[in-house]
């Protein structure tokens, strides 16, 4: 049986991320052969073309546990209409140098939970506008565009049971993405 292997990506550098809440829900709601891991990206210098030639230490270890996934899970708040600058200055680190990308190929889901009623789609648009380019293959539906409010999350960070729900069916759905389309 293969063991898939998630690269987990959280947009939100806030200690309590509704968005990393998000994530870490949905590690345990994962079935038996998939392992989600946290990619660290706060760490990541500001992407600077001129060092492409020399990346990082942070950058080259991202781009390490990016390629060595199966598949990717993008958890993302949205900024102004848009994904974190954090998140995309990760976005652009693995995908440079030119023809050295960590994206290409992968299969992806994206989820997002915010306390503004359109939840995180304007985000996730761009999102997906970036990774369809980057050759990052996204589950389209079910969309995960959650309104956190109080109650979403219990006081251990676990979802109430109606989200609950809804998420173990979009993980269920996710997983067969992943098996369907990682190589």
């Amino acid at each position: 049986m293969t063991q898939y292997k998630i690269a987990v990506l959280v947009g939100s550098l806030r200690i309590e991320s509704f968005n990393q809440q998000l994530a870490t829900a949905l590690t345990k709601m994962a079935p038996t052969d998939f392992t989600l891991t946290p990619i660290k990206i706060d760490d990541l210098p500001l992407y600077n073309q001129d060092h492409d030639s020399r990346q990082a230490d942070p950058v080259t270890r991202m781009k390490r546990e990016v390629k060595g996934s199966h598949g990717l899970l993008f958890a993302t708040p949205e900024y102004n209409r848009s994904i974190p600058g954090v998140l995309k200055n990760a976005i652009d680190h693995g995908s440079r140098p030119y023809g050295d990308s960590a994206w290409g190929g992968k299969p992806a889901g994206i989820v997002g939970v915010s306390v503004g009623a359109a939840g995180t789609a304007m985000a996730q648009q761009h999102l997906r506008n970036i990774l369809a380019y980057l050759d990052v293959t996204v589950l389209g539906q079910p969309e995960v565009f959650l309104h956190e409010r109080p109650g979403f999350f219990d006081p251990k960070g676990d979802l109430a049971p109606d989200s609950k729900v809804f998420l173990q069916s979009w993980m269920d759905r996710f997983a067969g993405w992943v098996r369907q389309h990682a190589s």
